[in-house]
């Protein structure tokens, strides 16, 4: 701990070096354009990989990037991220070589977190037939981390936080990266949420009005 210490000290003699009213600035509030869903891997530091600093980026961390729909925590922060914050951009990052979409695709129990893979479990259910496709398995499991991403970028839609953000004169837009720990490089996915529109009819749902 002292060393975390020593370094808090050491970053706020070059921010203020920088600029001497950097933090009663900071202190003001926070317009971040983005919300950044990522792994919680501590190799995947979500403001240098993007070149953001404080208050640019609201951030949401968990196991393997997930967007699960009974998650208060995520679902907190997404609301806030969307109805307060106005973010204009939601991204889910993976990573490849994570160790949660590499624990989904074995057969091994791990505990309690068991639980939290049956998401991606639920993934592989979706596309078997193109992860078993693939021979080799590191490049099974990248491909595993990729679907994983559109996925849950999938699952942001049909939240009704983002259904509703949708009817907005400037709704969100939501994007699925891939971040590659051994180049440092982030990868678009282009995931098009448009291509999940025939299943408008299952998920999306209308906020009826309730005044009299």
């Amino acid at each position: 701990m002292e060393k975390i210490f020593e370094n808090n000290q050491k970053w706020v003699a070059e921010k203020l070096a920088q600029d001497s009213e950097y933090f009663v600035k900071l202190a003001q509030g926070q317009q971040p354009r983005y919300l950044f869903i990522g792994c919680a891997d501590s190799r995947v530091p979500a403001g240098e990989i993007t070149g953001t600093g404080p208050g640019e980026l609201f951030v949401h961390r968990n196991i393997a990037n997930m967007v699960v729909h009974t998650d208060m925590n995520m679902l907190s922060v997404l609301q806030y991220a969307v109805e307060v914050l106005k973010v204009k951009d939601i991204i889910v990052c993976g990573h490849y070589g994570c160790g949660g979409v590499a624990a989904a695709a074995s057969n091994k129990q791990f505990g309690l977190i068991d639980n939290w893979l049956r998401n991606i479990k639920d993934v592989i259910r979706l596309h078997e037939d193109e992860i078993l496709s693939v021979s080799d398995e590191d490049a099974r499991l990248r491909r595993l981390v990729e679907l994983n991403v559109i996925e849950q970028v999938h699952n942001l839609s049909k939240t009704s936080i983002i259904q509703n953000a949708m009817l907005t004169d400037n709704p969100p837009k939501l994007h699925g990266l891939v971040y590659d720990i051994k180049e440092g490089l982030l990868r678009d996915l282009k995931v098009d949420i448009n291509t999940f529109k025939r299943y408008e009819h299952i998920y999306n749902t209308i906020l009826e009005n309730t005044e009299n």
